[in-house]
């Protein structure tokens, strides 16, 4: 009897790609040997037909229609692996509709629209996988979904961006400035040329809302988290932090308060012993807080032709083992679980969290100011840590660098926007929020 076959169509011809069909087809054979069956790639669509991949594709692979894909009958799974919203929703939703189970790397996609996609598959009783769309080749979608389904996870906590990584650990390494690290980030090809994305968090926030959802079964809420870049980080915050034993890092945070879930991206003070301070480069890492695994972290390249690809072909394989065991007859089920499960928790207000602060002010040094600036922030519940003041420079502005103990975001705005109009500051104060900070 003939073994029944799973046919595959990529939709994108790009990285990720190319990175797919290099590991379906290098490995086809083994990949038959311990599924059973074989995974034929049977068609991948891309508008550029010519530009030369790295890779030998069999006659008729490459076309430049991706409605042959499709419409294909014969085709099982679409992989959407061209990114972007447009038309890559279209496509998706049209697979979905066709009866076609889907694999998408696209995080932005899925944060954005990912309430309808994954209603749409489980009307359709479709599957969609998505690991790819969060840390590149780190399984985090399998194991919050799968490994960790015996847990409350408590929080999440994360560096999920390779390119920004790279620029704080070349700045923190070298003392250059944020410039100087992105051009060679780009240079060597981590970085894009409008690099905006990575930077300014919006990659980073595109992936935790997916992460979100997953872990606390919370409506995706792209929208809703407070994000803020790397672009501002400057080598005197990096050797201030490294004073008081920190690192800077552009983390994900998501965390349960009693009903409120926090949802936050930005550069953020972790202790140099903690074990998230010390993943450095591109790599990626996500560190997890649960009621019955206690802490894990879970490292590994977050970006990558064969990273990512290997990801992506996780799931083909996944979803190909679900169509032949279940004969087409039960599926929908790798969808239901990024519907909303816990309609009791929300997103909290950004004002409304606690952390403690990094604080760093240009002050002229003279007699009372630091008497002044403690005032005020005593007069917002926020008290003094700890405090580094450099030398003197007469009628010139010095540094004034603070450590707080846990405050309110809304006392600290309101505090700073107080000192930051005093006569004796000269520029606006930088801070950074803490994590880990507080005993």
């Amino acid at each position: 009897m003939k073994k029944q076959s799973i046919n595959v169509g990529i939709i994108g011809f790009g990285t990720v790609g190319s990175g797919t069909a290099k590991i379906l087809l290098r490995k086809s054979r083994e990949l038959e040997s311990r599924l059973g069956f074989p995974i034929v790639l049977k068609n991948i669509a891309d508008l550029d037909t010519k530009r030369d991949r790295g890779i030998k594709l069999p006659a008729g692979v490459l076309i430049n229609d991706a409605l042959k894909i499709l419409n294909d009958p014969d085709i099982d799974i679409v992989a959407e692996l061209m990114g972007g919203l447009h038309p890559a929703r279209e496509f998706i939703l049209q697979a979905i509709k066709n009866g076609k189970h889907v694999v998408t790397a696209n995080k932005a996609l899925l944060a954005v629209e990912g309430r309808k996609i994954f209603t749409a598959a489980c009307k359709n009783r479709v599957d969609i996988g998505f690991e790819a769309s969060v840390a590149g080749s780190i399984p985090i979608i399998k194991i919050v979904r799968e490994s960790l389904i015996g847990n409350n996870i408590q929080s999440v906590y994360g560096i999920i961006n390779g390119t920004s990584n790279y620029i704080l650990t070349k700045m923190s390494g070298e003392g250059v400035d944020f410039s100087t690290a992105l051009k060679a980030a780009q240079a060597l090809g981590y970085a894009e040329a409008d690099p905006t994305f990575d930077v300014e968090g919006i990659d980073s926030a595109h992936k935790l809302t997916i992460l979100a959802a997953l872990s606390f079964g919370i409506p995706f809420s792209y929208k809703k988290i407070y994000t803020e870049g790397i672009t501002n980080i400057t080598p005197p915050d990096i050797q201030f932090a490294s004073e008081f034993g920190y690192r800077i890092k552009l983390l994900t945070i998501a965390k349960q308060d009693g009903k409120d879930i926090e949802v936050r991206v930005h550069p953020t003070m972790l202790p140099k012993d903690h074990l998230i301070a010390n993943v450095n480069g591109v790599f990626n890492a996500i560190y997890i807080e649960g009621d019955a695994i206690g802490s894990q972290l879970y490292y590994g390249r977050g970006a990558g032709e064969l990273p990512t690809g290997s990801a992506v072909v996780s799931d083909i394989v996944d979803i190909a083992r679900n169509i032949v065991r279940t004969k087409n007859t039960e599926h929908g089920a790798r969808s239901t679980d990024l519907r909303t499960r816990n309609k009791e928790l929300k997103i909290k207000k950004m004002e409304d969290i606690r952390t403690c602060y990094y604080l760093r002010f240009s002050a002229l040094d003279k007699p009372g100011v630091l008497s002044r600036i403690s005032g005020i922030l005593g007069s917002h519940n926020i008290s003094i840590k700890s405090m580094i003041q450099k030398g003197r420079k007469a009628e010139k502005a010095v540094p004034v660098v603070m450590m707080t103990h846990e405050a309110k975001e809304k006392d600290m705005a309101q505090a700073l926007k107080e000192i930051n109009r005093l006569p004796v500051i000269s520029d606006k104060t930088v801070y950074l929020r803490v994590e880990g900070g507080e005993n």
